[in-house]
């Protein structure tokens, strides 16, 4: 099983990022997907989740009304829109895969059965 994820870069405070995760090795669409993150210094937190249709969606409190999580079943891809970011919002994005259906399970570590490598999201002020 492969998650490759891909879009972090740089980007000025109050900017936008599209980060993708494009899996494979598995069958995506029987896979809640997700992303963590993890700042220097910082433990690893978990950032927003979907179920295998869409819906429901679940969100940090930190990232909710800012990102949006959604997903491409045939295309085996998830992607996390990150709007209106902020300097505290850098760090690395992990994308995650459980095969666990219920949505609340994406928010556990311990849940995880799949991470990815991670991308880099910087933020300049």
């Amino acid at each position: 099983v492969q998650l490759v994820e891909s879009g972090g870069g740089l980007v000025q405070a109050g900017g936008s990022l599209r980060l993708s995760c494009v899996a494979s090795g598995l069958t995506f669409s029987s896979y809640t997907m997700g992303w963590f993150r993890q700042a220097p210094g910082r433990e690893r937190e978990f950032v927003a989740g979907i179920i295998w249709s869409g819906s429901p969606t679940l969100y940090a409190d930190s990232v909710k009304g800012r990102f949006a999580i959604s997903r491409d079943n045939a295309k085996n891809t998830v992607y996390l829109q990150m709007n209106s970011l902020k300097p505290e919002d850098a760090a690395v994005y992990y994308c995650v895969a459980t095969r666990r259906l219920l949505i609340a399970t994406i928010t556990r570590e311990n849940m995880i059965d799949y991470w990815g490598q991670g991308t880099q999201v910087t933020i300049s002020s």
